[in-house]
């Protein structure tokens, strides 16, 4: 409670700093810069902002100013800056209550906007005039007004974004008054993130329009039934007016308060606010205020039975709306509504008019264009008939020509046969250029199992030896029966694993027979997931043979239930090989290029996964990745003159496609890398 009455303290003392100063933020820069204004032009367009500045502190300053400035367009012939001028002075005519004034001069401001070209003055002459009719709670014309100026706005490349703040407030206000919530509620939240979103707000001649959006926006909580949180954007207005010295806003927030407590059924609330909103709008002065709250006052009297306050307030509410809603005055206003509303309707015959012209002058450049084309054609016959004399002329030459273009194209047909001729031969390279690289990597993986062979074989024969020296004691003393027996089981230990390496190197032997055979072989029973890790260590192994500072993750994730297969070996270990050397070159230009803090990992992984009667194979690389048009063209062997082949992989997807009856797809991302899926479709048995 401590809080909130410093809280108000502080406002109240803000407004009263406010109303003496009467101006706002941006009227000591303008002045300044009027001061310097370099021309006459310059200097009307300074002060119809001056007197902008001044629409909610201090009501004479703002006909003085738009005085001075209308007086120097008139002088020096500046429509645009008297049509400014001139919407200064309907603001202030409108404020005041004088309506149908305020209307027709809006109107001749929006001709002069209209002929100049000036667009900002335009919107911010309907968004002025929407607000006439707001006042007297007529909110559809308000809304076909306030949506004139809002396209305008959207449209202008410098645009206010104050004034377009301002032109979402006021539609979302009029769907308040509508009671269309819903389309009110989008409206100013609109408006909302653009009050808060905007870095140049405190630099338009009207200021920070976050009051009047917090005022509305509290505005809509109280009528969905939302009094506290209603409250809390009303003073939340109020503090928000203070640095901008608004004091209408503080005027209307005051006013709603008192709204609210009325609801409320607080009467003494609602008569303290109702009063403060009234000083402020007596100060300006604000005829819509004024009537408000003297009504509110009037109410809240008669039902405390204070006649002298009631009667009061009474009077004061009477002569407000004599001079708001005199029937005068709105017939006026009727008037001149109808004139703009037949100026419109006038405008747009006028436009309809001169559309039928331009059509009918099409009309007749058409017909005309006809008739030149029927004259033009006449000619043309006449052209013909010795085109055609010349034409026979030309025939022999033409003969001799299709004989020169036949002998052409036997020439590119025979050019052709060598191309395809040549690309057989860049097959068999690449067959032969692969074969060379499984070959050293088979060369490189029996290595290994070989000297597994030597270092088992030479602990063989040194147990021997010993298993020699026990027994030749045995001839003369004791054994040791438990010694002796640890060293015939290492022994058969040895023996067997020299019997599993050796198997080991016979079957990389036999895969590099079958691979170097030429044809399609028979096809075997064949644990897939073997075959598959098994050529791809051998093609990493031959990589990296080539390039001693290359290592590389190779993950595995083989499903059990592919079990064997009956396929041909040689077959789809020529396509794996293709797949598994373009995703370690993948890798292997990644790590090249990348950079060395980025801390690069290069990873091939491996996934096999049975679905129904096909085996599914996916090689994932996390290279740079590809263009979808370098995928387009991933599997052709001359895919164009400005996209590299790779012929390993064309070889493999024949392979597969051709031979093996299945499928072989590939997808990429950029810097995320490529999968490789290989389908076939073959019935697959369980694994032994």
């Amino acid at each position: 409670m401590i809080k909130r009455l410093l809280g108000l303290l502080f406002v109240v003392m803000g407004l009263g700093i406010s109303v003496g100063r009467a101006q706002s933020p941006q009227t000591h820069a303008l002045r300044l810069a009027l001061r310097q204004a370099p021309t006459d032009t310059t200097r009307v367009l300074l002060l119809a902002d001056m007197a902008a500045t001044f629409r909610y502190s201090r009501f004479d300053s703002v006909q003085w100013y738009a005085r001075q400035g209308l007086d120097l367009a008139r002088q020096i012939g500046y429509r645009k800056g008297e049509g400014r001028c001139l919407s200064r002075i309907a603001l202030l005519l409108g404020e005041r209550g004088n309506l149908p004034q305020a209307l027709r001069i809006d109107l001749q401001a929006l001709h002069l906007n209209e002929a100049s070209q000036d667009r900002e003055g335009q919107a911010r002459t309907l968004n002025q005039t929407g607000l006439l009719y707001f006042a007297l709670d007529d909110y559809r014309p308000a809304l076909q007004y306030f949506f004139r100026a809002w396209r305008l706005y959207q449209h202008l490349p410098n645009r206010d974004t104050s004034q377009l703040v301002s032109v979402l407030t006021n539609v979302g206000a009029s769907y308040e008054g509508l009671r269309r919530y819903d389309s009110a509620a989008f409206f100013l939240q609109r408006a909302w993130r653009l009050t808060t979103q905007a870095h140049n707000l405190n630099r338009s001649c009207w200021g920070n329009p976050a009051p009047y959006v917090l005022r509305e926006l509290g505005l809509l909580e109280a009528a969905q039934g939302k009094p506290q949180s209603a409250l809390a954007f009303y003073w939340r207005s109020v503090r928000a007016a203070v640095p901008e010295n608004d004091r209408r806003s503080a005027s209307r927030s005051y006013q709603y308060m008192a709204e609210l407590y009325q609801n409320l059924r607080q009467p003494d609330s609602c008569i303290y606010y109702a009063r403060k909103s009234l000083v402020l709008g007596r100060s300006l002065p604000f005829m819509v205020g004024i009537v408000r709250n003297s009504k509110l006052l009037t109410g809240a009297f008669e039902q405390q039975r204070q006649p002298d306050s009631t009667l009061k307030y009474m009077r004061l509410l009477l002569t407000a709306q004599d001079s708001l809603y005199d029937p005068t005055r709105v017939k006026q206003l009727n008037v001149i509504e109808f004139r703009e509303q037949q100026r419109l309707r006038q405008l747009e015959r006028e436009r309809q008019e001169l559309t039928q012209q331009v059509r009918m002058a099409a009309l007749l450049a058409g017909l005309g264009v006809l008739l030149l084309a029927s004259i033009l054609l006449g000619r043309s016959n006449r052209q013909q008939k010795r085109a055609n004399r010349h034409l026979q002329s030309l025939n022999e030459q033409i003969t001799h020509q299709a004989h020169q273009l036949t002998a052409q194209r036997d020439n590119l047909a025979r050019t052709l046969q060598e191309l395809k001729i040549a690309q057989s031969q860049l097959v068999l390279r690449e067959k032969m250029a692969s074969l060379g690289e499984l070959m050293a990597g088979v060369a490189y993986e029996i290595q290994g199992p070989v000297s597994s062979v030597r270092k088992f074989a030479a602990s063989s024969t040194e147990l021997c030896a010993e298993l020699r020296q026990e027994v030749g004691k045995l001839l003369g003393r004791p054994y040791d029966q438990e010694m002796l027996d640890e060293l015939l089981q290492n022994l058969i230990q040895n023996q067997t694993r020299i019997l599993q390496f050796a198997q080991r190197a016979d079957s990389i032997v036999r895969g590099m027979l079958e691979y170097s055979q030429d044809g399609s072989g028979p096809r075997q029973s064949t644990n897939l997931n073997a075959l598959a890790e098994e050529y791809m260590r051998l093609t990493y192994h031959d990589l990296k043979a080539k390039n001693r500072y290359f290592n590389a993750a190779l993950l595995l994730r083989l499903d059990p239930a592919v079990g064997t297969v009956q396929i041909v070996r040689q077959d789809i270990g020529r396509a794996l090989i293709g797949i598994f050397n373009a995703a370690l070159q993948a890798v292997l230009q990644r790590q090249a290029d990348a950079d060395p803090d980025e801390g690069y990992i290069p990873q091939v992984e491996l996934h096999t996964h049975r679905t129904g009667e096909s085996v599914e194979l996916r090689v994932r690389d996390n290279g740079p990745g590809l263009a979808p048009e370098a995928i387009a063209v991933l599997f052709q062997r001359f895919p164009g003159p400005d996209v590299s082949a790779d012929l390993g992989l064309s070889l493999s997807y024949d392979l597969v496609t051709k031979g093996l009856g299945g499928q072989l797809v590939a997808t990429s991302e950029l810097n995320r890398g490529t999968e490789y899926v290989l389908t076939l479709m073959l019935p697959v048995h369980s694994a032994s």
